[in-house]
């Protein structure tokens, strides 16, 4: 069995998932705009639960929720609504996460809320890209705010290990910037 995580552990954890997703469902309410999926949930939990996994990094949840929408959308498209076809995009987003090192397992949702909701191409923008750019940017935040490093790496596998978050300088340079 793995290791439980400790009582404080889990608090950290618990304020990250509240913090993104409490913004995403926010801007949702006073935009009136979709900006929140379902599966940004399981994201946030990876996020926040274990920020050096390769499935949490930067490049693993931007590629991922955006090639899964691609395509689920296209597959919606192509093929249209068929038990065979949302079954294919889920396979064929898999294989394109895999392929271009982006995998990210909860982003191979992303083709079942698709089909169900059969929304247009603008979702890659709203809620998909931005969405997963929200995550990615509250996770950043938080996990320097805990001295916590956080990513690993922004492209590629990780170079070495990570520099320390650097102790002066304005307050958006410390969380943004390394």
């Amino acid at each position: 069995m793995p290791p439980r995580h400790t009582l404080r552990q889990a608090a950290v954890a618990c304020g990250g998932i509240f913090l993104a997703i409490g913004a995403l469902a926010f801007a949702s309410f006073k935009l009136g705009t979709l900006l929140a999926l379902g599966s940004f949930g399981s994201s946030s939990v990876l996020l926040f639960t274990f920020p050096e996994s390769h499935f949490s990094q930067p490049r693993s949840i931007l590629g991922g929720h955006v090639i899964s929408s691609a395509v689920g959308l296209a597959l919606l498209q192509v093929c249209g609504p068929a038990w065979w076809s949302l079954g294919l995009a889920v396979a064929l987003a898999a294989a394109a996460m895999m392929w271009s090192g982006t995998l990210h397992p909860p982003a191979g949702s992303n083709p079942i809320i698709i089909f169900l909701a059969r929304p247009g191409w603008g979702f890659l923008l709203f809620p998909t890209l931005f969405g997963a750019l929200a995550l990615v940017l509250a996770a950043l935040a938080w996990h320097r705010l805990q001295r916590q490093p956080y990513p690993l790496y922004w492209r590629g596998a990780a170079p070495g290990p990570m520099r320390p978050a650097p102790r002066r300088g304005r307050l958006f340079t410390r969380i943004f910037i390394r």
